[in-house]
């Protein structure tokens, strides 16, 4: 298939943050957009804004008519793996003859003949995917961006340079997306067990790790974090370099302290002298491992030393990753995506690191039922980091309920005596009897949805 045929470009699922930014590319290339999504959010009002014709309802009559009377040949219908297959506009550009593809296909096309930098993962990839477009960005090399996240440095999840041949993009393990893509470098930063949904083990899942690393382009480069122990495949047609936070490896950091409240620290490279003194713009001991990452990759790519360290300092971040909303005297509150135990470990305990001696009150919004079946126990040890938990309802996504799967099967293994279940309905009340030090939001759900709310609240206090 080829993009230049296409004139207008449909999604179902418009306002997933893989989708908006694809849909962000193809505005910007002169097509016409228009989607739906099951509810409107903060996300997809700016898609609105921007000119997309984006609706709430599923149904095939909101489908603009450009796109239905004729328009067959010259649309491309753009879908992800969430949507049931029962849905009524998908079933109906599959019974029209559209042409469909899947997320992850489409980003592949894009990709194909660029400079593809491509970041897996089972945590950690939004930030180091993020961190690489901000290092390439702010050098000659410059890049294409398709992130998980909204940057704060850009206010978008969609990156864009004309002259570059460099694209990065996120590539997602889930129902083997990845395995569209053939960067010319690849990185993988976890394969810790998930989407067992999917998988229905985590053997499986690093099987299709395994593969994906076969999809690396021949002289390409594999960026991996040492002792995740992934059997590789076509090792022999690319080169392959360890990463570590603080032992030694290919690129690995050294002497890291905190000055002024950042992270400083010193990184190691398989050539020439360390990199020294590079300060980190975001808080956080796990993002300073990200940040190994991300500067490998930089260095990799051609980007000077000095340019990697200018970059790094000024990096601002993503909304919903390690996301201060409000730090004063009274309270610090921390919004975070964390949604899988070993990211809420990694996050809770980076932040008893910034605030020794403070009082952790964390909210924890699980997301997936088969998620919380899968890991209730692991779950349940992340959140005894905590000093005080208030547990939400589980948020469904794209599953049906799972009989006898609750919030209260973690709940039950939390050994704090301070928690609670809490209803999202009663969760500000909860709050207004409580005088948090450091409260955190946690969850991939809608939990996000209460941060204005709450920095209302204790603004307000």
């Amino acid at each position: 298939m080829t993009l230049d045929k296409i004139n207008n470009v449909y999604f179902i699922g418009i306002g997933g943050i893989g989708m908006s930014a694809l849909a962000r590319y193809f505005k910007a290339v002169g097509k016409n957009i228009a989607g739906y999504d099951r509810t409107a959010t903060e996300l997809t009002s700016a898609l609105r804004n921007e000119g997309m014709n984006i609706h709430y309802e599923e149904n095939i009559e909101f489908i603009p008519s450009e796109m239905k009377n004729g328009g067959k040949d010259q649309t491309l219908v753009v879908y992800t793996p969430a949507i049931p297959k029962d849905h009524k506009e998908l079933t109906y550009f599959i019974s029209q003859g559209y042409i469909l593809k899947k997320r992850s296909e489409v980003l592949g096309i894009i990709i194909k003949n660029k400079k593809g930098i491509a970041v897996a993962g089972t945590h950690g990839k939004t930030t180091v995917s993020s961190m690489i477009a901000h290092l390439l960005n702010n050098s000659p090399i410059g890049c294409n961006a398709f992130l998980g996240g909204i940057a704060k440095n850009y206010n978008s999840n969609l990156l864009l340079s004309e002259k570059s041949k460099f694209v990065v993009a996120e590539a997602d393990e889930f129902d083997r997306s990845f395995l569209h893509l053939n960067p010319q470098i690849a990185v993988i930063t976890a394969v810790d067990a998930d989407h067992l949904d999917v998988y229905g083990n985590t053997d499986e899942m690093k099987k299709a790790f395994t593969e994906f690393t076969g999809c690396i382009q021949n002289n390409g480069s594999l960026v991996i974090k040492k002792g995740i122990g992934l059997k590789l495949n076509k090792e022999q047609f690319y080169h392959v370099y360890k990463y570590a936070l603080n032992s030694e490896a290919d690129f690995y950091a050294r002497n890291i302290r905190v000055e002024n409240n950042l992270y400083v620290f010193d990184m190691v490279t398989p050539l020439g002298s360390p990199i020294r003194n590079i300060t980190l713009g975001v808080p956080g001991l796990v993002n300073v491992e990200n940040a190994v990452a991300a500067l490998a990759v930089g260095f990799l790519s051609g980007v000077s030393e000095q340019e990697l360290k200018n970059a790094m300092k000024t990096f601002s971040g993503n909304k919903r990753r390690f996301d201060v909303q409000i730090h004063n005297d009274r309270i610090v509150y921390i919004d975070d995506y964390a949604h899988h135990p070993e990211e809420l470990k990694a996050f809770i305990n980076s932040v008893k690191e910034l605030y020794p001696g403070k009082k952790l009150t964390g909210i924890f919004q699980p997301h997936l039922f088969s998620r919380t079946r899968d890991f209730a126990g692991e779950f349940a040890k992340g959140l005894d980091l905590l000093d005080e938990l208030i547990l939400l309802d589980i948020y469904p996504a794209r599953e049906e309920p799972i009989k006898g799967v609750t919030s209260e099967i973690i709940f039950t293994k939390v050994n704090l005596k301070n928690k609670i279940l809490c209803n999202k309905c009663d969760l500000l009340k909860t709050l207004e009897t409580k005088k948090p030090e450091v409260l955190l939001t946690m969850g991939a759900g809608d939990i996000d949805r209460f941060a204005e709310p709450i920095k209302k609240l204790f603004d307000k206090n």
